[in-house]
């Protein structure tokens, strides 16, 4: 599973109860791209319409060798390929006071197919965001002093 892109701003703003695997509709260009790195979540978030989900808000850059792409637009919404079943339990959580469907991770399967690992997360409050990043400053210590 080589990583392409990690939403680290949705791990420190959220905590994440669940997590899914969803495939990405995206153009060909957009793929190339994608696979060389040129994606930002950062800000993203998924969003459940009818009876499919899409990606909001996420950059993904035009591949430099595809010459000039008319109406390119970096943030369009892409369609989220989901199972029926989950999409209907991902639609029953995203109505829920609290909670919202996230991008985490996107990268490559075995097979070369791009996924985006989606995750359900509720709102970490101010405290708990200065626990974590205390917690992390501990375990880096002892890691520092044993030579973990």
């Amino acid at each position: 599973m080589p990583l392409i892109t990690k939403n680290k701003r949705a791990f420190y703003d959220y905590e994440i109860l669940e997590k899914f695997e969803a495939g990405i509709v995206l153009t060909g260009q957009e793929v190339k791209s994608t696979k060389n790195g040129y994606i930002n979540l950062t800000g993203s978030y998924v969003i459940i319409r009818g009876n499919g989900a899409y990606l909001v808000g996420a950059h993904i850059a035009a591949y430099k060798f595809a010459g000039r792409l008319k109406d390119y637009d970096s943030q369009h919404t892409r369609k989220l390929l989901l199972r029926k079943k989950e999409l209907s339990y991902l639609a029953g959580k995203g109505q829920e006071k609290g909670l919202t469907i996230l991008p985490l991770l996107v990268y490559t399967n075995p097979r070369g197919k791009i996924k985006v690992e989606i995750g359900i997360g509720r709102g970490k409050k101010k405290f708990e965001k200065r626990e974590a990043i205390k917690e992390r400053e501990v375990s880096r210590k002892i890691r520092k002093e044993y030579g973990i």
